[in-house]
């Protein structure tokens, strides 16, 4: 590691074996106090996005920053190798650029603290925490254009800095980074209570070592990573063949035009070890959809997606880390070269998750769930009202989740990183609009034996002039089905003028100018399907229309479900469902709805917008440092 960290007390822990119900206290008390961590931060954030959606990460890491509790995995030992510097007690550490911190952060709305923790002199463990803010300078308001080139257009970038040095406060630094945003109060109760959940996490860590002992905690982070590589060493060996599995998938576009963007993985077993070579993913876009991956980040995905799927029992921690290795080619897609842009790159993230579906997947067809994993969908929505007082909204949507082998997708869920929805009164008290609609989409789901989770449509009906960015994806390429289910629908977003003419909007788009009374139509997209829908039973269709989330007319087309009123018609339902029986092709294990240049051709038609051109790349260099 290039920095270094400085103990006044060099004095080893010493290993000890841990009794199972010491183990399990520390464990809770571990998990406790990082949802203590979110609940110090959620009362003293200001922007919706944090104290309402929940969009900020907390972690408390052993000594050598593997994380023992926390969600979105370790980044601490790609950033000790790129901090040149020393850290002491009393330090504090933020940075929000992801070039220089090995991608802890993936774009510079995440603004990232990390705090060595030490007691009586020692290094204990590590506590970080990050959260979006929801200005940060950039050339649109949000700070997340879909235009932009490179990264100097997205806002104020921070390499790795001391907050805190030997405990106290750097007070230029924030009046730097403050001083570059739209929304400088919100950022500053928001980053005051991100600092504040680090220093909660020492607190209890130390308290934890003060009741059990310095020694014990100590062998007690390293045994619970321990339990966990045990776990999942036999979980990679039950689910992961040895036969090179590959898949790939798409972001629709980049926002400029082109699309759409490869995303290829190829997963293999060699003995007790797995590995992922991200060879064949596109170049780095022109755009601002490229996410630089960190491969311990990669890891945590697959560990979450693998212990929700298979093993939900495991403790999820970074434990089982050396067992994986994580190869991602330079220039690529998901590891671009500085200075390119990265302010897109929700939809990156979130197909990483359908990739790594369709690759487990093959090789175990009854853990196989439909795409359409969460696309984070935003929203900004900024201007200034009659007051002259300036506003700007930043919202996380929901869409459609996919089918799963033990069940249907939910409905308008974020899923994964478990995004809570902001209170339709919430937003309408503190902005000048009013949702007339929220509502899930009938059929929207993809047809199955388990059915795909149906989108949601928001309309927003503005109340003042001003200005509108959406962020979206899954509007070209379809959520695919599954062993036999159908892809779900894919997103729209139209603007309703109050003139009463209307456009289609793109899926990604800044500078939209709104006026007062305009209606903005918001759809996102549906989970794809699992298994043969005509052996869905027919009452879980009947119960699906009575509730809404299937038309009548759907329950026909997609189900060979006949319904009269509220009751089923039984002998019309079988003589239809043996004509459709009759007309079905082979089930595929994966339905893409047509490969990519039958949607290019099909896409005006189907989507009322012109099909994006293929991507052009250009040979890029790094920028100097």
């Amino acid at each position: 590691m290039k920095s270094k960290i400085i103990q006044t007390n060099t004095t080893p822990f010493n290993k000890l074996d841990v009794d199972p119900i010491t183990l399990d206290i520390i464990e809770n008390a571990l998990r406790n106090a990082r949802e203590e961590m979110d609940a110090t931060l959620f009362r003293t954030a200001m922007s919706p996005g944090i104290r309402e959606q929940g969009d900020a990460f907390p972690m408390i890491a052993n000594v050598d920053g593997k994380m023992v509790v926390g969600q979105f995995g370790s980044f601490i030992h790609g950033f000790m190798e790129a901090y040149d510097g020393v850290l002491e007690e009393g330090d504090m550490i933020f940075t929000n650029d992801p070039y220089s911190c090995g991608a802890a952060v993936s774009h510079l709305n995440d603004w990232l603290v990390l705090k060595p923790i030490f007691k009586d002199g020692r290094h204990l463990c590590w506590a970080a925490h990050f959260g979006h803010m929801t200005d940060i300078g950039g050339k649109v308001p949000g700070s997340l254009p879909i235009d932009a080139r490179e990264i100097f257009e997205e806002g104020v970038a921070v390499p790795p800095v001391k907050i805190f040095r030997k405990g106290e406060l750097q007070q230029d630094i924030i009046s730097i980074v403050l001083r570059n945003s739209r929304m400088p109060h919100w950022n500053r109760g928001d980053f005051n209570g991100v600092m504040a959940a680090c220093n909660m996490a020492e607190r209890r860590c130390v308290e934890m070592a003060e009741r059990f002992g310095d020694d014990v905690f100590f062998s007690a982070l390293d045994e619970l990573l321990a339990r966990n590589c045990r776990a999942m060493k036999q979980l990679i060996k039950t689910v992961v063949p040895e036969t090179k599995q590959v898949f790939e998938d798409y972001i629709c576009d980049d926002g400029l035009g082109y699309g759409p963007y490869k995303i290829k993985c190829a997963m293999w077993r060699e003995g007790e070890n797995v590995f992922f070579d991200f060879e064949g993913t596109d170049p780095q876009s022109p755009g601002s959809i490229n996410f630089l991956l960190n491969e311990e980040m990669f890891k945590m995905f697959c560990g979450t997606f693998m212990i929700s799927a298979f093993d939900p029992q495991i403790l999820f921690n970074d434990g089982f880390y050396d067992y994986m290795e994580v190869r991602i080619p330079e220039g690529c897609l998901l590891k671009p070269k500085r200075p390119a842009a990265l302010s897109c790159r929700t939809h990156a993230l979130g197909r990483i998750f359908d990739v790594i579906s369709g690759l487990l997947g093959q090789g175990n067809p009854d853990f196989l769930c439909g795409a359409g994993f969460s696309d984070s969908p935003h929203l900004m929505y900024s201007g200034r009202d009659q007051e002259g007082e300036w506003f700007q909204l930043f919202q996380i949507g929901f869409g459609g989740i996919p089918a799963r082998p033990i069940g249907d997708g939910p409905d308008g869920h974020s899923l994964w990183p478990g995004f809570t929805n902001v209170p339709n009164e919430y937003i309408e008290a503190y902005f000048p609009l009013i949702i007339e609609t929220y509502e899930g989409i009938a059929d929207s789901g993809g047809a199955g034996y388990n059915r795909g989770g149906n989108g949601i449509c928001v309309g927003y009906r503005f109340l003042e002039d001003g200005q509108v960015s959406i962020h979206d994806d899954r509007w070209f390429t379809y959520p695919w089905g599954v062993t036999g289910g159908a892809p779900g629908k894919r997103s729209t977003k139209e603007l309703v003028r109050a003139d009463g003419s209307s456009e289609l909007l793109p899926s990604k788009c800044d500078r939209i100018e709104v006026k007062a009374g305009d209606l903005l139509l918001y759809n996102t997209w549906g989970g794809g399907g699992v298994g043969n829908p005509l052996s869905r039973e027919p009452e879980r269709v009947l119960s699906d229309v009575l509730s809404g989330l299937v038309t009548i007319e759907g329950a026909k087309q997609n189900y060979g479900v006949i319904i009269n009123g509220e009751l089923i018609d039984d002998d019309a339902t079988r003589a239809c469902r043996e004509e459709m029986a009759g007309q079905q092709k082979e089930a595929q294990l994966f339905d893409f709805g047509g490969d990519i240049e039958e949607l290019r051709a099909r896409c005006e038609a189907e989507t009322g917008l012109p099909a994006p051109q293929a991507p052009r790349f250009a040979h890029v260099t790094r920028a100097a440092e």
